[in-house]
Formats: structure tokens, C-alpha cells, sequence
């Protein structure tokens, strides 16, 4: 491939374009020129030509002088920085900062630096520096800047040096169970596992067992009607919650509907229920039609005086995100859920009509707002329960990546987002064609001038009923594969984010909510990112089957593990346990036509890494030669070992998949695939693959055994 023009390299370099990466076979990789030109225009930096590119090239130095403040300051508390103001040579320039509690400090003072003087666009401007204080308090301020008739503001945002670990990690590690929550279906609920099953998996696991925590799948927001997506990683919203998840007789106005409104609702869940096939597969389309209704029949009936307060009180808190929602939802209802096919007048959240659509459907803007209501108080329920029930950290909630490109979030923000162009990831060992998530990025640039509002909100939106959050592919706060359209996911590039900020709001965002925060760093990482997490107080995530010693080509030994991390077996997206021992991974990607090599070398390599950890439990005592016996019973000691292995390590945090508790064989998703495999609609199932409720996890032997292993590994009976 020929090499791009170097202006082009220098254009895309400084706009954080890589414009070459090492693959994952350690291969240097060039990126095409139609690549860097196509993600600069998704930035709004037209590069079609020379001279296009010159223009670009020469506009860069010149941006910062026209804007009188940056468009965001970020800092770590404790730490002194200075700010740059270009204001009109000769005024007087005075800079301050308003805290977020509505104090006000004294002027800052000029800095060091001599003033530099330019004439730019026929204006004399002057470049002054100013000391910001080492001593602001964490949180959200607003630097003020005034020079003559000219004023202007910044956000400032000021982080933790170091999110603190809370509830004694550094000494009592913990542990808990890792769960799909809609795989986990009770003889209660309506197809779908929901927040009245997870409070009881919460009692489970902490008073009969002494775990520390459950983590679950994202709860994001999905489409208000069917058809649903199936993944709960492409979210219409990540500030919202999807209400499949409620239990309809858990809100407190069914207990005073009539009779036969109650009657209506029994129906509806019975029907769902006798729904062909639905015991083999999740059939959120079934559940999300059958349950809708019955909320809507609990909307109608009204509420007391003091709830229709409380209501009110939760739409206050809201605000202006959840009418832009409830917006988007009501229209996805008549015109489709992906905004980019509406008409043309209704693709703006800001035009006239919009706001006249506003005003004509109230009512049913209100019942979308009813649902995240009844959401939020569930979910309020839930973490409380799970507290009381002794988890340490009760619900550890999971942010997805990013959202649907035509979803509520990228209509309601779609200023933030950058158009043509799909976040995924490039080749690697388990996906050698590489993923395209069909999810749009953050624009860095728009993220900044906002003052990164949309992620704050989102993380605390997330937080407010949590004890931690797993945020899925953590390193892209550093930098995201941007893929554009039409092109395949090797047609990529990296493109880099203000991970200082990013990654600082999340850690004040947590420190303010007390929460842990588990970062998902699996696949090519910068050993930088790490470093920075690490230093930042966030958690890694470790994964057993990639937890190796490559230079011996052995596993590696439990206590090189590193102690900052979510430690477990398997993860959502690999086979459970029992189906990975078997080979399953490969032959599934086998017959998916994801493999670039033989199905015979793949399984080769698998034998080998099977048996390398066989012979590491021996050599540790963990397992007996007798105890390997083909079948579910070997295959159960097997299992047991290597979660007792996990024990051994250093991780402040354990994590037992829930479909290892039951000896589940069946891949909830398969990376690289869409339809090809049935991807997050498996319910949890017994080792023979008949579906499994929750109330036989609460009985079963096996489940009850693996969880002592688990509780003795962190030092606690279960």
C-alpha cells in the first residue's frame, strides 16, 4: 500500500488520526489515505485535496487564538496548572473561577510566561497565562474570563488524583456472580428475567452465601416497541433504562388496581408464557408487547396525592434529558426507532415541530416518563435489598460502549456524535476479521466544547443506584476504531480522546456515589492505558484463558495476577466454562466462518492451553489426575479448581459467571456475528440444555457448592 501524502499524515496526526498501528500479530500497519481523509471529515475537516489540506493545515495554529478560553479545563485535585486567555492586546484581562456551590475565588494570578502578541483575522491579540489554584474542591466549575467588552466561560472540572477503593478492597477482597439478567427467569416473571429476580439472586448470593456483589448486563434503554434489539450493548440510550426489566406487580399502584384490571394483567403475563418456543430462547419481543400493556393499564389508574408528588419530584430531577427521550421514544412509536429515517422536519430535536409534537402528545410523552420513573424506583429497591442482604457493593451495573446510531441518544445528542462513521474494533487472535459494533463515536472535539456533559450525566445517571459500574472496552476513553462507512473493520483507524478528563469524570463521578469501578481492558491495550488506570484507582479486568506467561508459554502463575482487578474464568463473551474445556469456542467460530486458520490447528492450540492449566492446578493442589473423569462430574471438578485458583490471586475482586454455577454450556454472544447466532437471547440452562429458573439456582447443589469455593477464596463461609 502506498504510503498516504505527509501533509495528510500531519493533518491526521493532529487531529489524534493514528495513521499507522501494530495489528495483533505485531505486523506495522499503514492506514489507507481514503481512511484518514474519510474520519477527518466525520470531524469536519475537509482533506478531499492538496490544497484542501493546506488550508487545514495552515487554520490550526490559528484556532486557539480565536477562542478566548479553551473549551474545557480539566485537572487532578491537588495539582496547580495554568490557562491560556487570548484577549485584545492592551485590556485589562481578568480571570476568576465560580465553584460549582456558587463561591467565587479571588483573580487569578498572571503566570510566568511572557504575553505573545499576533495579528490574527486583522485583530491585535495578546496570549496571557493565569494560574489556576492546586487547592479547588472536586467537582464541576466555570472559569470566567473578562478583557474590555469581551467576556467568556469554560467549564472546569477538577478529578480525584486517585479513586480510593471503597468497603476495604486493599484487605477483604470480595466476590460475586456475573450475570445476564434477562437470561435469569423466575416462575414469576414474564419471559425475561427481571429486577424482582435479580433481588432475589441478590438474597441468595449474600445471605446464603456471603458474596459481595452481583454484576449484571447493561440496563440501557432500548426501542419503545417491538421489534427489540437483542443486544444490550447497542442501547437506544445509555442515560435511561430499559423497563422490560420491571416487574409490573412490584410497582406499588397494582396492589389498588380493580379486580379485573388485575385480572387482565394475569392474562397478559399467562399468554407471554404459552408463547411457542419461548422456554429455548428470550423472547423480548413477546414479553416487551404483553408487559407494555399491562403498564399501561397501571399508568391509567392514576395515583395517590403524595405519589403523583414524588412523580413530579423525579421529573424535576430529569429535566430536559428525559422529555428529549420520552420525544424520541413517542416518535420511534409511529415512525420507526432509527431516527435517520423520520421526516426530515422531525430529525432535529430542536425545530418547530418538534416542539409543536411536544405540546400534542403529552399524555403519551408522560407514560414514557411514568416507565423510567418506575424504573428508577426499582432499581433504587434493588440496591437497597441487596445492601441489607450483606452485599458489600450490591449492584455493579455495566456501561456499554456506545448506542444505536439512529437511537435516542444519537438523535438528542447528535451534535456530540460523529456521522459516517462506525465505532468496532480491528482483527485479533478470537475475531481474525474484526468487529463492526455499528455504534457512532463521540466527536472529541463537540465532547469537549460541552464540557463532556452527555458522559457525566450518563455515568451518574448510571451510578445513582449502583455499588459499582464495569465499563465495557475501557480503553475507549483512550482511543476508539473508527470505521468508516462502507469500508470493512480492517478499512479502521484509532482515533484518541481526552482520557484525562474522560477517565477523571468517572472517577469523581464514583467517588461521589462510593462505588468501584471495573474497567474492561481485554484485547490490545497500550500498556500506558493500564498504567494510567492503575494510578487512577480503577480496576482491570482479568480473564483466566488470556492470563498467560507468553515468553514460557504457560499459565500464569496466581501470583504474578495483579491485584488491581475483577479476576474471573470466562466472560459473556466466551463460552462458559464447561463448553470452553470441550473446544466449543472454536468449532462455534468454525462454523460461523470466523476462523483464518484450520478448525484443526485452532483446536490444536486449544487442547494445549487446556492442558497447560490442568497441569498448573496438579502442580498447585487444586485438582487430582483421578478427579478429570470425562463427563459432567469431572468436568465440574474441573471447574471448581480453577475458580479456587482464582482464590490464590491477588484481585481484589472475583467474579463466578452464573452459568458456571449450573454447568450452563450455551454462548450468550458470539463477537462478529449479529444473526448468524442466536447472540444474547439464551436463557440460563441446565448442562443438557433444557432451560433453567431461577428458583432451581437457588436449590441446586452444584450452584451452592461453587459459590463456597468462591466465598472460601475470599476468606468468607458461605
Amino acid at each position: 500500500m502506498a504510503s498516504p501524502d505527509p501533509d495528510l499524515v500531519r493533518l491526521a496526526e493532529a487531529y489524534r488520526i493514528a495513521t499507522d498501528y501494530y495489528d495483533w500479530k505485531g505486523a506495522q500497519v499503514q492506514v489507507a489515505a481514503a481512511t484518514l481523509v474519510a474520519v477527518l471529515a466525520a470531524m469536519g475537516v475537509d482533506a478531499t485535496g492538496p490544497e484542501q489540506i493546506r488550508q487545514a493545515l495552515d487554520e490550526l495554529p490559528l484556532r486557539p487564538w480565536r477562542s478566548m478560553l479553551p473549551a474545557s479545563l480539566t485537572l487532578v485535585r491537588g495539582r496547580s496548572t495554568t490557562v491560556a486567555v487570548h484577549a485584545d492586546a492592551g485590556a485589562e484581562v481578568r480571570v476568576w473561577i465560580e465553584r460549582e456551590d456558587g463561591g467565587r475565588t479571588a483573580d487569578l494570578p498572571r503566570g510566568d510566561e511572557a504575553p505573545q502578541t499576533r495579528l490574527i483575522d486583522d485583530r491585535s491579540l495578546t496570549r496571557l497565562e493565569f494560574t489556576v489554584p492546586d487547592d479547588l474542591p472536586l467537582g464541576y466549575h466555570t472559569l470566567h474570563a473578562e478583557a474590555g467588552e469581551r467576556r467568556a466561560a469554560a467549564p472546569l472540572i477538577v478529578t480525584p488524583d486517585r479513586l480510593g477503593w471503597p468497603g476495604g478492597l486493599e484487605t477483604r477482597p470480595g466476590w460475586g456472580i456475573a450475570s445476564q439478567l434477562y437470561s435469569v427467569r423466575s416462575a414469576g416473571s414474564w419471559g425475561v428475567g427481571d429486577l424482582t429476580d435479580l433481588t432475589d439472586l441478590a438474597a441468595w448470593s449474600g445471605l446464603d452465601h456471603g458474596a459481595d456483589f452481583v454484576l449484571i448486563n447493561p440496563v440501557h434503554a432500548a426501542e419503545p416497541v417491538p421489534p427489540l434489539e437483542p443486544s444490550p450493548y447497542l442501547p437506544a440510550s445509555r442515560r435511561f433504562t430499559n423497563p422490560i426489566y420491571l416487574r409490573p406487580e412490584a410497582i406499588a399502584e397494582y396492589a389498588t388496581l380493580r379486580r379485573k384490571d388485575r385480572k387482565i394483567i394475569r392474562k397478559l403475563r399467562e399468554r407471554v408464557l404459552h408463547t411457542p418456543g419461548i422456554g429455548y430462547r428470550i423472547d423480548r419481543n413477546a414479553s416487551w408487547a404483553a408487559k407494555r400493556a399491562a403498564l399501561k393499564l397501571i399508568f391509567e389508574a392514576g395515583r395517590t396525592p403524595g405519589r403523583q408528588l414524588a412523580f413530579g419530584g423525579y421529573l424535576d430531577r430529569e429535566g430536559a434529558d428525559l422529555i428529549d427521550f420520552a420525544t424520541w421514544s413517542v416518535l420511534a412509536e409511529q415512525y420507526g426507532p432509527d431516527a435517520r429515517r423520520w421526516p426530515e422536519p422531525f430529525r432535529d430535536p430542536r425545530s418547530a415541530e418538534i416542539r409543536q409534537f411536544v405540546d400534542d402528545h403529552a399524555a403519551d410523552l408522560e407514560f414514557t416518563c411514568w416507565l423510567q420513573w418506575q424504573c428508577d424506583e426499582q432499581l433504587a429497591r434493588v440496591q437497597d435489598d441487596a445492601r441489607r442482604f450483606g452485599l458489600r457493593f450490591g449492584v455493579i451495573h455495566d456501561l456499554a460502549v456506545g448506542v444505536h446510531p439512529g437511537g435516542a441518544d444519537a438523535w438528542r445528542l447528535r451534535d456530540s456524535y460523529a456521522t459516517g462513521i462506525s465505532v468496532g474494533a480491528p482483527p485479533d487472535a478470537y475475531n481474525q476479521l474484526g468487529q463492526d459494533w455499528n455504534q457512532p463515536p463521540w466527536r472529541p472535539d463537540r465532547l469537549a466544547a460541552t464540557g463532556f456533559r452527555p458522559f457525566r450525566e450518563m455515568v451518574a445517571s448510571l451510578l445513582r443506584h449502583a455499588g459499582g459500574v464495569r465499563v465495557d472496552h475501557v480503553i475507549g476513553l483512550y482511543r476508539l476504531w473508527w470505521i468508516p462507512s462502507g469500508g470493512g473493520p480492517k478499512e479502521g483507524t484509532y482515533v484518541r480522546y481526552d482520557h484525562e478528563a474522560l477517565v477523571g469524570i468517572l472517577a469523581l463521578e464514583a467517588e461521589r456515589a462510593g462505588a468501584v469501578v471495573i474497567g474492561e481492558d481485554l484485547g490490545t491495550v497500550e500498556p500506558l492505558a493500564r498504567d494510567v488506570l492503575r494510578e487512577r484507582g480503577i480496576l482491570g479486568t482479568s480473564i483466566l484463558w488470556f492470563e498467560r506467561d507468553w515468553a514460557a508459554d504457560i499459565p500464569l502463575p496466581a501470583e504474578r495476577w495483579r491485584q488491581a482487578c475483577l479476576a474471573s474464568v470466562t466472560t459473556h463473551d466466551l463460552p462458559p466454562t464447561a463448553a470452553y474445556l470441550r473446544g466449543d469456542h472454536v468449532r462455534l467460530r468454525d462454523r460461523l466462518g470466523l476462523l483464518e486458520r484450520s478448525v484443526a490447528e485452532e483446536l490444536g492450540d486449544a487442547r494445549a492451553e487446556r492442558e497447560s492449566w490442568l497441569a498448573e492446578l496438579r502442580g498447585r493442589g487444586l485438582l487430582r489426575a483421578d478427579q478429570e473423569r470425562v463427563g459432567e462430574e469431572g468436568e465440574e471438578a474441573v471447574i471448581a479448581a480453577l475458580h479456587r485458583f482464582l482464590g490464590q490471586t491477588p484481585a481484589v475482586l472475583r467474579a463466578v459467571a452464573l452459568p458456571d454455577l449450573v454447568g450452563d454450556r450455551r454462548v450468550q454472544n458470539q463477537p462478529g456475528t449479529m444473526d448468524e447466532h442466536p447472540n444474547w437471547r439464551m436463557p440460563l440452562s441446565h448442562p443438557d440444555g433444557r432451560p433453567m429458573v431461577l428458583e432451581e439456582v437457588l436449590t441446586s447443589r452444584r450452584a451452592a457448592t461453587l459459590a463456597k469455593v468462591m466465598a472460601d477464596g475470599a476468606g468468607r463461609s458461605s
